[in-house]
């Protein structure tokens, strides 16, 4: 079995600190996805420090294959314990999940972590190991299509205290939250975003610790393929239709003129949808065998301002409002976000002159910057990208 990786993670800073805290570092390697975080002691820029230090010495050490051994006696001599108080400069977790099926988890004084499968909380039996008279918490196991592993800080289940919670938020709450969650929340994005709005509403908009939480999900490999734009050469039109839709996965094709074109040769119909819900937004249409039908740059222009926000972390609850409307640059975004982590984007250069000055080489048409565009989100969020021009 093979499996991919659908990671999201989202900060809260601690109340008027201009930095986090906390430091998530996301590493791939050929075969597996890592994710670290570090919880510096204190907050602002000291924690900051302290945390950035740790998750980027752990995350260059496990990349070159530096033994846990290895990476725990690195940090001790690096960040010596906190004379005064006595603990460590800073906790942290790992998680590291194999694309095989195999995972592995460490932890060093950060609150546990939560594994939700088929929408029940599984109790992690840890082994505990002593490393230079540090106490880690260790874990291995095989993964399955659907399992949830939620990471945290310890400002995530201090949420509320003194203010709405005596206590807390404790672990068994934040645990049973989330269970409950992730009936509806089918993302990691979603996940973090639900959970990380309930401990700032704790907080009551106004952090006493920084808090952070990552989830990791275990789905499979998602392909999407996205045709757009007529080739320079219509004696290309069949060649490039026909390796369309040999492609793997979703297909969905962006433009009048390509809905066209994959129209006549697939001999199969084309109906504009009646649903014209946004007026900003052109209708989509519907051919047979085909998930999605949309009008080409103006839709993916509005398609590229979801994926810049998703991409630098604009996410909140509004987001996820925008994203599940039903017009076609959301439908385009909401595939690409959600439903892939492989993008194959099937480009014909043919331009337009209903958009610009036809003299105009290809390269700076409205059309070929978008694409440039899009390639160059969808890899900042982690996916990969085959762009095949005709």
């Amino acid at each position: 079995m093979s499996v991919n990786v659908d990671i999201s993670y989202k900060s809260l800073n601690k109340h008027e600190e201009e930095l986090c805290g906390d430091k998530v570092e996301l590493l791939k390697t050929a075969d597996s996805d890592i994710i670290i975080l570090a919880d510096g002691m204190g907050s602002g820029v000291k924690a900051n420090i302290l945390a950035t230090l740790t998750s980027k010495i752990l995350g260059t050490m496990l990349i070159n294959g530096a033994s846990l051994e290895d990476c725990v006696e690195t940090i001790i001599l690096t960040l010596p314990v906190c004379k005064i108080r006595q603990v460590a400069y800073s906790t942290f977790s790992i998680l590291q999940i194999y694309h095989s099926g195999e995972a592995y988890l460490v932890e060093f004084d950060n609150p546990g972590c939560i594994f939700i499968r088929e929408g029940k909380l599984i109790q992690i039996p840890f082994e505990e190991r002593v490393i230079h008279d540090k106490k880690i918490r260790e874990y291995r196991c095989n993964v399955n299509i659907g399992d949830y592993f939620l990471l945290m800080s310890d400002g995530v289940v201090h949420a509320g205290v003194g203010k709405l919670l005596n206590f807390g938020w404790s672990w068994e709450h934040v645990a049973e939250y989330a269970v409950n969650a992730t009936k509806t929340c089918t993302t990691a994005d979603r996940l973090v975003t639900a959970l990380s709005d309930a401990c700032d509403e704790l907080y009551m908009q106004s952090p006493g610790d920084d808090a952070t939480v990552a989830v990791a999900k275990v789905t499979v490999k998602k392909v999407v393929a996205l045709l757009t734009g007529p080739p320079v050469n219509p004696e290309d039109d069949q060649r490039m239709i026909e390796e369309f839709m040999e492609q793997e996965g979703k297909k969905v094709v962006c433009g009048g003129t390509t809905a066209n074109i994959i129209s006549r040769e697939l001999q199969r119909g084309i109906t504009t949808s009646l649903e014209y819900l946004d007026p900003n937004v052109p209708p989509i249409a519907h051919i047979a065998g085909i998930d999605l039908v949309t009008e080409g740059v103006l839709t993916l222009t509005k398609t590229l301002h979801l994926l810049q926000k998703y991409a630098n972390n604009e996410v909140d609850e509004d987001f996820f409002i925008q994203l599940d409307q039903k017009n076609g640059a959301a439908m385009v975004a909401k595939i690409i976000i959600e439903e892939c982590s492989d993008l194959y984007l099937y480009v014909g250069r043919a331009i337009n002159v209903a958009h610009q000055n036809p003299e105009l080489p290809f390269d700076l048409s409205i059309r070929m910057n978008l694409v440039h565009q899009i390639e160059t989100v969808v890899k900042k969020m982690g996916k990969q990208i085959t762009i095949k021009y005709y």
